[in-house]
């Protein structure tokens, strides 16, 4: 008998602390689809970005949601997968030492495949 294929969904987020209300709704989303065991991946592209730097989400918060931070730290510990596009970091000249643990740079190639493996797909 095959196995039965878990169901996916990717998070694509565009934005950083200059709109935590928008940068916050992929992880709140994304914690939602794992507490349903939906495999979640967030994708940052764009200023999102900066979201995977050291340091950087201590200061996202956007009312009516937990911090960016414990959202992020959630969504890690139940296996979630955060993909950081390599073109976005090199432009705002943030060095892939300077991510934090579990963020994987990545280049458009890769997250092609993501998205074709998907059951769905949203940008943010």
């Amino acid at each position: 008998m095959a196995e039965e294929k878990k169901e996916k969904i990717i998070y694509i987020a565009t934005h950083g602390g200059e709109n935590p209300e928008m940068a916050s709704l992929p992880f709140v989303l994304a914690n939602a689809a794992q507490a349903m065991e939906v495999e979640a991946v967030v994708v940052l592209q764009g200023p999102a970005v900066f979201l995977a730097k050291k340091g950087y989400l201590q200061h996202v918060h956007s009312a009516g949601f937990s911090p960016l931070q414990e959202l992020l730290d959630s969504f890690m510990e139940a296996g979630g997968r955060l993909l950081a596009c390599v073109p976005c970091l090199q432009e705002r000249k943030i060095d892939v030492s300077d991510l934090i643990d579990g963020a994987v740079p990545t280049a458009g190639g890769t997250l092609t495949l993501e998205i074709l493996e998907a059951n769905a797909t949203l940008v943010y």
